[in-house]
């Protein structure tokens, strides 16, 4: 059984920092395709970072540069380093695995569309 718990959200100011943690169980192929996805109200959830099949991390246009996805595979953790933070920024934030997939750790494969999904953690930036 898959098991994912955020940790580390809450209020930062503009510009400031944050990093959320993301504790996954019953992950058999991590990190591959572990991802973090935010959402703000009236608008779809939306993948932000993550890392590919083949292990390579991808970034949404709108984190390149400021946020950082990492892993450590001996506590099956999943961390977001979120540097100089805008108003944009403020979502819940969403840790995810991948349900289905192929190729893990392959230079061909798939992540899959389904995922399995934390409960959400809020980060709000404020002036």
């Amino acid at each position: 059984q898959v098991q994912l718990a955020e940790s580390g959200g809450g209020s930062a100011q503009f510009g400031g920092s944050l990093r959320l943690t993301c504790t996954g169980s019953g992950i058999i192929h991590w990190p591959y395709c572990m991802a973090w996805f935010r959402q703000v109200p009236g608008k779809e959830r939306e993948g932000i970072a993550a890392f590919n099949y083949d292990g390579a991390t991808m970034y949404h246009d709108s984190v390149k540069g400021r946020f950082t996805i990492s892993q450590d595979s001996a506590k099956n953790t999943l961390s977001l380093e979120m540097n100089n933070l805008n108003f944009e920024d403020t979502a819940m934030y969403y840790c995810a695995a991948p349900t289905k997939g192929y190729g893990f750790g392959t230079a061909s494969g798939d992540c899959g569309s389904n995922r399995y999904w934390g409960q959400g953690i809020q980060v709000t930036v404020s002036s």
